[in-house]
């Protein structure tokens, strides 16, 4: 959703802020999500803020509601609101087994009463599916238990509304929760808000919460990660993603040092370890994608020219080295030396890092087009620094000559 300046369409449309609190989830008498404590976190939030539109607003709150009616009708009378509308759901996603439908347990939901004491997850889709796209944001913060899980395995993910730019987590049943408190991706998403001055987009609240949620392992997102690019309303589906283990892990004694100042502290907790820890369990793209989410923030605020944006530059290259992606690795490489080589001395120990992994990489490039593509550059940046040892730089420039079809003569 976008702000809406006064005057646009005609006039001002009222807009709807609709929070609603399921059953708590539990595990081995530790609470996984506290929807109640989440409610009140986002109470605090003004509602200008959480709508990102300056339109007159209500809010309206559903904390421990048991019947499933009444929060049709207070969602039935959100979705005709005219202007802007948030959709705030966190709690328990459970499964009704004689009616194969899934449901948001309310307070006192139990496996033998879904059907009666439930919200449809039906209900929701097809109340919010006829509004007008762009004016409808739904945010999830939700706990699958052991008869939800399955089935959005089986469904690839939980449907959404299409008209809805819809941004959330699944957490899978088997995790040990924490305490009785506000949840690590809603505490995130509240952080983003406050701390920035200027009001993140949905995708760009998505991509930190889950970057610094520390999520545990097989967490659905929505979207999925690795489709953040994507427009948010061509995204239908989230996909269960279980990590796996890479199959092509690059030589550890051939990754160049990572200068080691700290990220900006939006939010407070680094997300590095985070986004290193999907980029070696195999989810190379989600990795790869929320790094970028994080460098096109760091360049909004520090500027293209930054020492911060080449740290994140480099931090993109070595994920593409460690997805086998050389060619991209390459180019990134090669940038970041060029901005290293703008602010240092050609000698700098990280100028000669960010040289030595443009080299490593552009020697693994088996495509004879793009290594001929990528070689001029890294022979100008080779060329550079004095302090080389010239083998390299011989040995760099006789695979250019070979691949331009030129010999050397030497």
């Amino acid at each position: 959703m976008h702000i809406d300046e006064p005057g646009q369409h005609g006039s001002q449309q009222r807009g709807h802020v609709l929070l609603i609190a399921g059953d708590a989830a539990v595990r081995r008498r530790a609470v996984q999500v506290a929807p109640s404590a989440n409610l009140a976190a986002l109470g605090l939030v003004p509602a200008s803020v959480l709508l990102n539109s300056h339109a007159p607003s209500d809010t309206t709150y559903l904390d421990g509601a048991r019947d499933p009616n009444t929060v049709l009708m207070r969602l039935r009378a959100a979705a005709a609101t005219p202007g802007p509308l948030l959709v705030y759901l966190s709690g328990r996603l459970t499964f009704d087994r004689r009616g194969r439908d899934l449901h948001l347990a309310l307070a006192g939901s139990t496996a033998s009463t879904v059907r009666y004491t439930a919200l449809p997850w039906e209900w929701l889709v097809t109340e919010l599916r006829p509004r007008q796209a762009g004016l409808t944001t739904v945010v999830l913060d939700l706990v699958a238990d052991k008869a939800a899980w399955p089935v959005l395995a089986e469904l690839g993910g939980l449907p959404v509304p299409a008209a809805a730019e819809t941004y959330g987590v699944v957490v899978p049943p088997a995790f040990t929760g924490g305490e009785n408190t506000v949840s690590s991706y809603t505490r995130h998403w509240i952080d983003q808000l406050r701390r920035n001055p200027t009001r993140p987009t949905g995708v760009q609240l998505h991509a930190f919460a889950v970057g610094a949620a520390a999520l545990p392992p097989g967490t659905l997102t929505l979207p999925a990660t690795r489709a953040l690019s994507a427009p948010p309303e061509h995204e239908q589906r989230g996909r269960v993603e279980e990590p796996v283990r890479s199959a092509h892990p690059g030589p550890a004694a051939a990754v160049p040092a990572r200068a080691q100042a700290p990220v900006p502290a939006v939010p407070g907790q680094d997300p590095r370890p985070h986004i290193h820890a999907l980029a070696t369990s195999g989810r190379h793209h989600e990795a790869a994608t929320l790094a970028q989410a994080w460098e096109q923030h760091v360049l909004q605020i520090h500027g293209y020219t930054s020492p911060e944006a080449t740290e994140w530059a480099e931090i993109r290259a070595d994920l593409a080295r460690m997805a086998g992606n050389y060619r991209s690795a390459t180019q990134l490489w090669i940038g970041a030396g060029r901005s290293r080589l703008a602010r240092q001395s050609p000698d700098a120990p990280e100028v000669l890092a960010a040289a030595a992994g443009a080299l490593y990489c552009w020697t693994q490039l088996k495509d004879e087009a793009a290594a001929r593509e990528a070689g001029l550059e890294l022979l100008r940046l080779l060329d550079a620094l004095p302090s080389l040892e010239p083998r390299l730089l011989r040995l760099t420039r006789q695979r250019l000559e070979v691949l331009n079809g030129t010999p050397s003569q030497c």
